[in-house]
């Protein structure tokens, strides 16, 4: 079959490169000094996961037809709802697990976690996300932020959902899935124990008053 190389290079630019841009994934923090150092964390750190795990899944399984696959409308299609789904559970999972953390490791009062989810999912909604899925992850925040245990979230498996979101969502056959369930949630644990490790580190000399 004869590629069209210039629908390919669309196709990638569409589904990944403007909502994941190469500074995301290669830009370093240096601090977190204020509240839109932490949105850009979330924002960056929810992103970088959700590309790299998504897109890696993908490769890994499809193989050598990854390429001759994104001439298929339908699958990149199926990849573009997909990444969407993902990155709005990551970016949630994240500013709970920031806000948890920071309530109750640096005695934060003003928590601002539904604001800044608010804020990172507005920005996107130019970028491509849907009313759907806007509504959608809009809605579960708020729902979730008013029965959660912000003290203790951070040290119940904070990123559950977003595991669950990329192995539900991903657009592979159900009976392979099935195959590779255990694979995927280990490879996204490992996304965000580099995240938490980083976050961490970041806030090591934070502490509010």
């Amino acid at each position: 079959m004869k590629l069209n190389l210039e629908n390919i290079v669309n196709t990638l630019k569409a589904v990944g490169e403007y909502l994941f841009p190469i500074r995301k994934i290669t830009s370093k923090f240096t601090s977190i000094k204020s509240k839109k150092d932490l949105e850009n964390f979330i924002k960056e750190r929810a992103a970088h996961v959700t590309q790299t795990t998504l897109y890696g899944y993908l490769k890994t399984r499809i193989g050598t037809r990854y390429v001759a696959m994104l001439e298929d409308e339908k699958f990149t299609e199926s990849i573009n709802i997909a990444k969407w789904n993902i990155y709005v559970v990551a970016i949630s999972d994240l500013t709970f697990y920031v806000f948890s953390f920071l309530i109750d490791k640096k005695n934060l009062k003003q928590n601002d976690a539904e604001e800044i989810f608010l804020n990172i999912i507005n920005a996107e909604s130019k970028n491509g996300l849907s009313q759907t899925i806007y509504d959608k992850s809009k809605n579960e925040f708020i729902s979730k932020a008013k029965n959660v245990n912000w003290n203790q979230y951070y040290l119940n498996n904070p990123f559950k959902e977003s595991g669950l979101a990329l192995y539900n969502w991903s657009p592979i056959a159900d009976e392979l899935k099935v195959l590779d369930k255990e694979i995927v949630l280990n490879s996204i644990k490992l996304k965000w124990n580099l995240v938490e490790n980083e976050f961490k580190n970041l806030t090591k000399d934070l502490k509010f008053s």
